[in-house]
């Protein structure tokens, strides 16, 4: 957990997203995702969370759908959503926080 800590404990936007690879909508997030981040550049990080290989982290974070969108700031949670998201809603939602 402590890498987890180093991830979001930063002075930018780190927007993460919770996914699996067997869960239809995952695809279509990676996409939006894509789009996001070439949109922010260096001014957010995007960061593609697998929760088959994070359990403790999805556990520990109550992540019960997938997606689930979640934007840290300074290591603080800033804005939590379950369900896919279109590129244009996420940058917009992200500026908020640079």
């Amino acid at each position: 957990m402590s890498k987890f800590g180093e991830l979001i404990d930063v002075d930018i936007p780190v927007l993460l997203d919770f996914y699996a690879e067997w869960k239809s909508q995952s695809e279509a997030m990676h996409l939006t995702l894509r789009d996001v981040a070439a949109a922010l550049g260096d001014k957010a990080k995007v960061i593609k969370i697998d929760v088959d290989k994070n359990e403790e982290l999805a556990e520990a974070l109550r992540v019960k759908t997938l997606p689930t969108l979640i934007i840290y700031k300074d290591g603080e949670m800033k804005w939590r959503q379950s369900g896919e998201q279109d590129a244009n809603t996420l940058i917009g939602i992200i500026q908020q926080y640079i």
